[in-house]
């Protein structure tokens, strides 16, 4: 932009270069826009009349395409520096703004994801370092320049010969970029687009901000001090929104975000899903089939085409040391290689005589001075490491030549920097692999290896223990006289090995055999026509591929001297090798794409550049389909400083198989370079078109020359049997040749399938009795025996059976416009699988000064021109802090440790968006309900099919013989009379306080005179009529048994409620003040503590204290007894009410009548075989459900001494209750799965010291955990591992299971089989079907059985929609029938129809007389092997879940437990997870236990988890601190507390993630 005030000063050259340079940093990403601005106005300052006026806001320019006539003004229309020109190509640029151009007048309407403020500071542009993007992997230094149109193609589809030649010579006029992009939009293409675009978002600027607290909805989530145990649900909004059963809430605001992505998702256009397999049980996922229409290749098949004789010159060396000797003897003053220091100037001349002599030293050293005489280290035939900088060639190539002399391998690898550097592990495998000890390194490396205090080097991480050897002349020893290295004629036995990173991060060896080696180099020279003392200046990594072959092998044979310019000198000065090409007149040229492409962005006026010397411009990466257009833009900018076309030679080459091919020098410049524009499309599917209509969707390829001499070349179907392609079909390029690798070091399979392949033809036949080995390239061989490459293997995507190019994809994010958020040659692409296929995944890095709505729009661009383009969409896309993705050694990025890091979620990126909606179509089909089949048929049906109609009972009430005095009393107010006269002083209850000793206890006759003293309080302070209800507002412990006795004897109907918890008292009271206004009841009574809190300011501030009923205080009681006690007249009256709020957010009280109290007691008495001299200890809340009648009521009945533990004690003291169960010598104990939780986390590391305390758990024969849900059989197990050592039997740890119309229906009692564990299939328990499966087999669930069945109760599975009975195999409604039912709900409205269809449903079909309760928890029966006491077979009972908490998805039914397990699992941050739905999103919120700088990491793993073992799309991701999920007194997830409360934006959330 700013470039053309320059244009009419005269500024010196070398402010000028100092510019260029600058821009060049720009470009790379070095520094940043601003420093550049400023760095720049301080250089041209001086020259200016006043400082320029840089305008950020200028649209990016247009570029007109460069044609050769305005190639002079070329330099001069560079654009600003945030658009450079890697990977870039005007056509391809175009193409996608046309691509885009449609979605510019609609706005974007996809929900930004919101992010808590403290992840959105911004780095300070002080302390930031800019990464260093100088990129130099192979595959990562391809770069753009400018160039033309597209060339015509021939119309119509002529035979295949006929029109890749025609593309080829066709395009003498025009220089082509390669680009892959789409203009047009068949209706596909545009699907992400138009979802995009489908809504419309007013005042883009400020989208709604889930994150913000407002004032109207001030309603902080305080945590309630302490741990789980007492963790309250946290309330949002005001307590009323528990009202509104069908979950939505009163208040609800629902956040537009979440509106604006179901209206973004409501009419995706994906692509229709294919028919569909279902098979009964099995869900299969859809399978792709073929689209009908996709290209075939038609041509013939391929002939295998050789290359030109290898000839034999007379005088050519019989192998690579021999010529070493010639030169090295008879001219040993000819230069050999020139090595550069950071200034351009020439550090150092290396000679062939220095060459020859040091290398002999190098070799005797190693043989005769490692080790000792009867034992040396290093024989010939070992391998040896050469651990050599990339400013130090010389001293890596006399160490070469030593250790071919001394007849040793090398293997050149990296300078590991670092203990940790990227992929150095890998490196150490390989070493270890090859046995290597010794590494050869130079002075100044050895110093700058990192040392411990003792100055030694560490091992490094994966690395075997290596002697670390100096090869400098100085440190080595004189070879005698008479010794001399034994050079023979090149064999098979190893010359070197070449390092290969693959796909997936681990590192190869490549072997190379002497002979290879030689007939590579006679090859090299005969192609490239070397000649002795020619001058070749080399850019490329001297350690291995085009680098080391020409610039330290083959020039050796032919005398040559070498000019080597170090990655550090092109960062400083990226013309330094144009310079010494014209300084040295060199002949020869070794450069990669990203070499030219410098020297473009960095000539400006440099006038005394010619490059007519230049005969031979090889271009090493040639293969890449983007160097194309770099060739292009170089030959347009220094065609007027003498170089020529027929100059630029790509090669195409490859580890196993080294040089594949290179176009020749020709001196004929009438001849153009081939070419092959190709449609994209017809890629993905293997097939070459020439794509006539579609201008811009294609790939336009260069030729990379001929096959080399002695070699023969075909290309194989990628996959499958090596099978010969077609002519017009892309395939594995395969060479028979000498000169290529032989083997990967010690790794004989992976050899055979790579260096050992057989090509056949199509009717079988081999091609040849050779073997061929395989490139990794992808191409095909043209007419004229030109070859063309089109990929590489390893960068290939196969998304839905379409093959993409991963090169191909980072050309089209780089041309999305504007790209100055990211930097460019820092954008990683790679494939993960989910699901079944594979799923692209771009990383790039993030420029600091970028807003995250820039960024975000840019990515939602990314993905509509990729989608435009490639047809594919992208399942995320991330963006990173910069300078931390990992590199390469050459400053690329290391893509399989970004992935990996990707795939642990360690990657910590700054913002990231997915499209798992988009892209997942093989889901399974959405499972269609059949037209209900009546539940007659059903049943016959499960008759025919020998299926048992799923139906059990506990035993027989009537028929058990016991001698309970307690049968005679119908009402417990009466048993506790009867044992206060019988046996007055026995203990029935005893409080314990957090130290474990005895804080109060009540015998039966002190019970009893406490209960008269408090009916008196009723009848005379209360005034209190029979019948009337008291809220009881006790905490746990002696006053509440005493105070619900009390009311037993005024004949006052009780109700237990929680106390407001002094911390938290916004939250808890509301929940107080609804119960005991909805209980209607008429008096509160409770203790002085409490009476104040219940009136202090802060109550006030949360409720209206003044409606509060009467409230006694029971703390002073009155002296005197009743008159008489109370005597119900009907047991059918109420007894006491229990009230519950449902894990829904429903408040439901029920009602017990005084027969169902006493049958439950009796019930609980039979299964636990409780009598007085019984101890029960008991760490429950005893405000509803069985932990109630357990502390309650029990005791009482049965006459046992219950051991009162409060749960909220062990907040102070997690041993409490295993202590208290361990000194009264308990048999049984009773607990809540918060207890246990508490104790598994809080006592885990204590074993030890509880044991040594005396701790003893091996009298408790049965633990039960007291629970209205599926039994958590995780939290059991480790619990029972845990103290198993402290005595715990495994078999004694058990679960209840319990609900609102049944308060306890099974019962781990004392005698009866052990509980036992199902494993079933999750994907079958979707249809609402049961199928047992293996342990440990894919998608099994464990489950474990709730407790045996109560005496006299009856259960039945039952259809929850049709109400007919079911059979064993399904999943069903358990409906039961028993004494202990509860008699109905208690409610303000009179909602007589739910309470009709919960306590009073009959059967559809079958037994229809039978009155049963729905309990709303599906679950199945199971006949086992075991008997029961009675001598039946045993029935168990299995709760998979609540009716109400299942969520329905694409038809199938799924239950929230088992999506928060895999989720739990994903990562080990996750702490704990909730999920909900709202408008068929699947909505997942995560607690996260780290730094929020990982909460993006969650976003891809929780998605990922849930489409691989759910088979679901997850909408929306949700990452909250610990803590903010609610959870009851229970420890039950309150998941639609929690939905309201994120509708409501009421969570704080650290990061909300939209999936698109």
């Amino acid at each position: 932009m700013a470039d053309r005030s320059l244009e009419g000063m005269a500024l010196p050259l070398e402010v000028r270069a100092r510019l260029a340079e600058l821009e060049l940093e720009l470009s790379e990403g070095d520094i940043t826009q601003k420093g550049y601005e400023k760095k720049r106005s301080k250089l041209i300052g001086a020259y200016l009349p006043q400082p320029p006026r840089v305008d950020q806001a200028l649209p990016p320019e247009r570029r007109a395409p460069v044609t050769p006539s305005s190639s002079s003004r070329y330099h001069r229309r560079r654009s600003s520096g945030s658009r450079d020109e890697r990977y870039r190509s005007d056509v391809h640029t175009e193409a996608v703004q046309a691509a885009l151009a449609k979605h510019k007048e609609r706005k974007m309407a996809v929900p930004m994801p919101s992010k808590r403020r403290s992840l959105v500071v911004q780095t300070s542009m002080d302390a930031y370092t800019p990464p260093d993007t100088s990129s130099g992997s192979e595959d990562e230094g391809s770069v753009q320049g400018d160039s033309q149109g597209t060339p015509t193609s021939s119309q119509g589809s002529i035979n295949m010969e006929h029109w890749i030649s025609q593309a080829i010579h066709g395009s003498t006029t025009s220089t082509t970029s390669s680009s892959s992009t789409q203009s047009g939009g068949s209706g596909a293409a545009h699907r992400l687009a138009d979802v995009m675009a489908q809504t419309h978002i007013e005042n883009h600027s400020a989208p709604p901000d889930v994150t913000t607290y407002t004032s109207e909805h001030s309603i902080q989530v305080e945590r309630p001090q302490g741990s789980t145990t007492s963790r309250t649900a946290p309330k949002y909004g005001n307590a009323e929104l528990m009202e509104t059963g069908d979950g939505v809430p009163v208040s609800s605001r629902v956040s537009a975000k979440i509106q604006q992505l179901v209206n973004t998702l409501k009419r995706p256009k994906r692509p229709p899903l294919r028919e569909f397999f279902v098979d009964d049980f099995e869900e299969l996922l859809e399978v792709q089939q073929p689209d009908p229409n996709q290209p075939k290749p038609e041509g013939a098949q391929m002939l295998a085409m050789r290359g030109e004789q290898l000839g034999v010159v007379t005088n050519w060396p019989p192998s690579l040391e021999a010529a070493l000797q010639r030169w090295g003897t008879i001219s040993p003053k000819a230069p050999c290689l020139t090595t550069m220091d950071t200034n351009g100037k020439p550090l150092y001349i290396l000679t062939y005589g220095k060459l020859w002599t040091r290398s002999m030293k190098v070799a005797y050293n190693i043989l005769h001075k490692l080790g000792t005489k009867q034992e040396p280290m290093v024989r010939p035939g070992d391998r040896v490491a050469l651990v050599f900088p990339n400013n130090d060639p010389a001293a890596s190539m006399v160490a070469f030549y030593g250790c071919l002399l001394a007849e040793v391998v090398p293997v050149p690898i990296e300078v590991p920097l670092t203990r940790k550097d990227a992929g150095s592990q890998q490196i150490g495998f390989l070493l270890g692999s090859c046995g290597v000890t010794v590494a050869l390194t130079s002075d100044a490396c050895h110093k700058g290896l990192p040392k411990s205090p003792t100055g030694e080097i560490p091992q490094f991480k994966g690395w075997p223990k290596l002697l670390w050897f100096v090869t400098e002349s100085k440190h080595l020893s004189k070879p005698p006289r008479d010794w001399f290295p034994h050079i023979k004629d090149a064999n098979n036995d190893t010359a070197y090995i070449e390092y290969k990173t693959c796909k997936d991060g681990s590192v190869l060896g490549v072997t190379v055999t002497r002979i290879a080696l030689l007939t590579h180099c006679q090859a090299l020279t005969q192609a490239c026509g070397y000649t002795e003392a020619e001058t070749i200046v080399n850019v490329l990594d001297f350690k291995k591929d085009v680098g080391l072959w020409h610039g330290i092998l083959t020039s050796v044979m032919n005398m040559m001297h070498v000019i080597s310019i170090p990655y550090s000198l092109m960062k400083v000065n990226p013309l330094s090798w144009i310079q010494k090409v014209c300084q040295y007149k060199a002949k020869v040229a070794c450069v990669k794409s990203r070499d030219m492409h410098w020297a473009l962005v960095a000539h400006r006026d440099q006038r005394d550049i010619n490059l007519s010397s230049l005969r031979m411009l090889i271009v090493a990466d040639g293969a890449n389909p983007w160097s194309i257009s770099s060739c292009d833009a170089f030959l347009n900018v220094f065609q007027s400083k003498g170089l020529r076309q027929e100059v630029i030679c790509p090669c195409a080459s490859s580890p196993e198989a080294l040089t594949v091919a290179i176009r020749r020098p020709t001196d004929d410049s009438n001849q153009p370079p081939g070419r092959g524009v190709l449609s994209m499309h017809g890629l993905t599917y293997g097939v070459i078109r020439v794509d006539s209509e579609e201008k811009l969707s294609v790939l336009t390829v260069q030729d990379v020359g001929l096959v080399m001499p002695g070699a023969i070349m075909c290309s194989v179907k990628p996959d499958g049997i090596p099978q010969l392609c077609r002519t017009d079909e892309i395939g594995e390029l395969c060479v028979c040749a000498i000169a290529t690798g032989t083997s990967y070091y010690g790794l004989s399979g992976m050899t055979k399938n790579t260096f050992e392949v057989f090509p056949v033809t199509s009717s079988g036949a081999p091609v040849s009795e050779y073997p061929f080995v395989r490139t990794g390239l992808l191409g095909f061989v043209g007419p004229g025996g030109l070859v063309f490459v089109v990929g590489k293997m390893d960068g290939l995507m196969v998304v839905s059976g379409r093959r993409h190019n991963a090169d191909d994809i980072v050309a089209t994010a780089l041309a999305v416009e504007p790209m100055k958020f990211v930097y460019r040659g820092r954008i990683a692409v790679f494939s993960v699988t989910v699901l079944h296929d594979e799923r692209i995944v771009i990383v790039a890095e993030q420029r600091p000064d970028s807003t995250e709505e820039d960024s975000f729009q840019w990515m939602s661009r990314v993905l509509q021109a990729i989608d435009s383009i490639h047809q594919v969409g992208v399942y995320c896309l991330a963006l990173v802090p910069a300078n931390t993705l990992p590199k390469t050694p050459l400053g690329g990025i290391h893509l399989s440790e970004t992935k990996q890091l990707f795939l642990e979620g360690s990657l910590h990126p700054c913002n990231v968006l997915m499209c798992p909606h988009t892209c997942v179509t093989n889901l399974p089909k959405p499972r269609q309900k059949q037209p209900e089949i009546g539940p007659a048929s059903v049943m016959v049906g499960n008759l025919v099919s020998g299926k048992r109609i799923a139906q059990a009972s506990g035993r027989d009430l009537g028929q058990i013989e016991d001698n309970d005095q307690a049968r005679k009393f119908l009402f417990l107010s009466e048993v506790l009379q009867w044992r206060a006269q019988t046996t007055p002083d026995h203990v029935l209850y005893t409080l314990l306080n957090c130290r474990g000793t005895i804080a109060n206890s009540l015998t039966c006759v002190q019970l009893h005179k406490r209960a008269e003293k408090i009916a008196v309080m009723l009848m005379e302070r209360g005034r209190l009529q029979d019948g009337d209800h008291v809220a009881l507002v006790y905490p746990p412990g002696i006053d509440l048994i005493a105070a619900f006795y009390g009311c037993l004897y005024a004949g006052c109907v009780p109700i237990t409620v929680r106390p407001p918890h002094p911390q938290n008292i916004a939250t808890t009271l509301p929940t107080v003040k609804m119960i005991v206004e909805v209980s209607r009841s008429a008096c509160l009574m409770t203790t002085q503590l409490i009476c104040k809190l219940l009136r202090s300011r802060e109550a006030a501030a949360a409720v209206d204290v003044r409606a509060w009923p009467p409230i006694l205080d029971t703390d002073d009681l009155p002296k005197k007894r009743p008159a008489q006690i109370y005597k119900p007249s009907n047991p059918d009256t109420l007894a006491y009410l229990d009230f519950s709020v449902s894990t829904t957010g429903m408040l439901a009280g029920v009602k017990m009548c005084h027969a169902a109290t006493s049958a439950f007691c009796r019930s609980i008495k039979l299964q636990c075989e409780l009598y007085p001299s019984r101890e029960v200890a008991i760490c429950l809340d005893p405000y509803c459900g069985l932990g109630f009648v357990l502390w309650c009521l029990c005791s009482v009945y049965s006459g046992h001494q219950s051991i009162l533990i409060p749960p909220s004690e062990l907040e102070t003291n997690p041993a409490l209750w295993l202590l208290a169960v361990s000194q009264y010598k308990v048999r049984d104990t009773f607990c809540s799965y918060s207890v246990m939780e508490l104790c598994t986390k809080g006592l885990g590391s204590q074993t030890e010291s509880l044991k040594a305390r005396g701790l003893d758990l091996s009298r408790v024969r049965t633990c039960v955990v007291v629970a209205e849900e599926r039994p958590r059989i995780a939290l059991t197990q480790s619990f029972s591992k845990l103290f198993k050592d402290l005595g715990l039997h495994p078999r004694a740890v058990s679960t209840s299971f319990g609900c609102r119309v049944n308060l306890a229906i099974c019962l781990q009692g004392t005698s009866g089989p052990d509980p036992t564990t199902v494993y079933v299939d999750m994907r079958a328990l979707r249809h609402d079907r049961v199928r047992l499966v293996e342990r440990g087999s894919p998608h099994s669930l464990p489950l474990m059985e709730s407790g045996k069945i109560l005496p006299g109760v009856r259960i039945i599975i039952a259809n929850p929609e049709t109400k007919g009975p079911l059979g064993d195999s399904h999943l069903g409604e358990i409906w039961v029938h028993s004494a202990h039912n509860a008699s109905g709900y208690f409610t303000i409205y009179g909602d007589e129809s739910l309470q009709s269809d919960h306590f009073s449903s009959r059967l559809s079909f079958g037994d229809t007389q039978t009155i049963w309760a729905r309990t709303g928890y599906l679950g199945f029966l199971r006949r086992t092997e075991l008997t029961d006491a009675n001598g039946e077979r045993h029935d168990a009972l299995y709760v998979v879940g609540a009716l109400d908490e299942a969520m329905e998805l694409r038809g199938m039914r799924y239950h929230p437990i088992d999506i928060e397990t895999s989720v739990i699992r994903a990562h080990k941050s996750v702490t704990e997870c909730a999920v909900f739905t709202w408008t068929n999103l699947l909505v997942v919120v995560v607690e996260l236990d780290g730094s929020e700088q990982e909460a993006l990491d969650l976003v891809p793993l929780v998605t990922n988890v849930v489409l691989e073992e759910h088979y679901l799309v997850v909408g929306v991701v949700v990452v909250v601190d610990i803590g903010v999920i609610p959870i009851n007194s229970r420890g039950e997830k309150q998941r639609m507390h929690l939905r309201d409360g994120f509708l409501a934006d009421q969570l704080d959330p650290i990061y909300v993630a939209y999936n698109m």
